[in-house]
């Protein structure tokens, strides 16, 4: 879909995957398991680059719920929703993607999260 042109929009399958988008994204970017079955990757051919899972869980996700206006980038004006990683993720190797923990949560321009 994405060499043809369409937006990605990402977003979690729970309970049938993992709730955590940090692990949508290592998957995305590894295309491996955390069940260490597939370290290779599952069809590593369909690995997208760090820039193209964040994308997709962000622009992607607001464009597919009519919300761009409103949020999937910082901008002003749109919605101040956002997260603080205790990593930079492109700065880390992609198979730590997995282990980055938010320590901050940002939702409307109010901290909602913090961790200690």
């Amino acid at each position: 879909m994405l060499d043809a042109g369409a937006p990605l929009a990402f977003g979690t399958d729970w309970p049938v995957a993992p709730l955590n988008p940090l692990l949508g994204v290592y998957a995305a970017v590894t295309r491996a398991t955390l069940d260490g079955k597939h370290p290779g990757g599952w069809f590593p051919e369909q690995r997208l680059t760090l820039e193209e899972a964040l994308r997709a869980y962000t622009q992607g996700s607001a464009y597919a719920a009519f919300e761009e206006k409103e949020k999937g980038t910082i901008a002003p004006g749109k919605l101040a929703d956002l997260v603080v990683l205790s990593d930079d993720l492109f700065s880390i190797p992609p198979a730590r993607i997995k282990d980055v923990r938010v320590v901050l949560t940002v939702v409307g321009g109010k901290v909602v999260y913090q961790a200690e």
